[in-house]
């Protein structure tokens, strides 16, 4: 029997988009200011509505079904249009309670994170953020599933697809700063006397960091069309650890610039130009079109765009 429209109670869907946006029915019931078991009750009389499953536990809170992934963008768009139609602009920082996930390496983090902060202090906004870890140069999945409500970080391979889509694209993005890869080592390196030559370069040990674990990176693509290799000696998954690493050893590591700082080694190292041809770093932030119109998300977006200095 096809579900009837017509006898659907709406406010089921309200609860449907918050737990599929928090992934967690105590984080839905929390923005709803309902009790879990009135979220865990409604979720109950909506599958028996559809005659579906929409989600299953997990250790962690609850996992949408494919049925419930397929639904969510129509029902959040719709409910979004909605919102934006009756009270337009109607999100004010200072009284409007809400919670955002920030996919971010923790370079970014650290560069951002006290400006954020110090907004929310000075506004006495009762705005609350999450810093979700980074591990892709693709973060698509985290945007699409609404883990995420912005990404932030270098994503050259997805913008050029949504550059290429246009208007198609479901997702949206901005450039935030530009920024470009150096080679650092620690202070009293042999190799930091003068000007780092490509020779010395590949002949040294290295340092890579990899949100995916891959010990093979963008340095190591340009060398490659030269018809040389590197040996990298270690792979790490954060800026904090390389700088840590690099500042106490005799390994070298390609870091972007404005990262540097944000290692915490920033004294501790040599800053050299590095002796290979690398395309520039564009930092972007990267949202869901239907984060798009929402006035609580223009305002994160406002936010870090100043926090970012663009």
């Amino acid at each position: 029997m096809n579900p009837n429209f017509r006898t659907l109670d709406l406010n089921l869907l309200r609860v449907f988009d918050a737990t599929m946006a928090e992934g967690s029915l105590t984080r839905a019931a929390a923005t709803l200011a309902m009790t879990q078991p009135a979220v865990s009750h409604a979720l109950k009389r909506l599958r028996e509505h559809l005659g579906e499953d929409l989600f299953e536990r997990v250790a962690h809170g609850v996992r949408p079904t494919p049925r419930a992934e397929a639904l969510w963008p129509a029902v959040h768009d719709a409910l979004a249009a909605l919102r934006q139609s009756v009270a337009p602009g109607d999100f004010d920082s200072a009284k409007d309670e809400v919670q955002f996930h920030l996919a971010m390496a923790d370079s970014t983090a650290a560069l951002l994170a006290t400006p954020l902060v110090q907004v929310i202090e000075a506004t006495r906004a009762r705005v609350n953020l999450r810093v979700l870890p980074l591990t892709t140069r693709d973060p698509t999945r985290l945007v699409d599933s609404g883990e995420a409500d912005l990404a932030v970080g270098f994503f050259p391979d997805l913008i050029t697809r949504l550059v290429s889509q246009g208007d198609a694209a479901h997702l949206r993005h901005q450039r935030l700063y530009d920024t470009r890869y150096v080679c650092v080592m620690r202070q009293g390196h042999p190799l930091a006397a003068g000007p780092l030559r490509l020779a010395d370069f590949v002949a040294a040990h290295h340092l890579l960091v990899s949100f995916s674990g891959r010990p093979y990176g963008l340095v190591d693509q340009a060398l490659a069309a030269l018809g040389l290799k590197r040996r990298i000696v270690l792979t790490v998954n954060q800026f904090a650890t390389a700088g840590r690493v690099v500042s106490a050893s005799e390994l070298l590591a390609v870091l972007p610039e404005s990262f540097v700082e944000a290692t915490g080694a920033a004294s501790a190292l040599a800053i050299r130009e590095i002796p290979l041809a690398m395309d520039p770093v564009h930092v972007e932030m990267v949202w869901h079109l239907r984060r798009d119109a929402d006035a609580a998300h223009r305002w994160l977006r406002r936010q870090v765009r100043e926090a970012a200095g663009a």
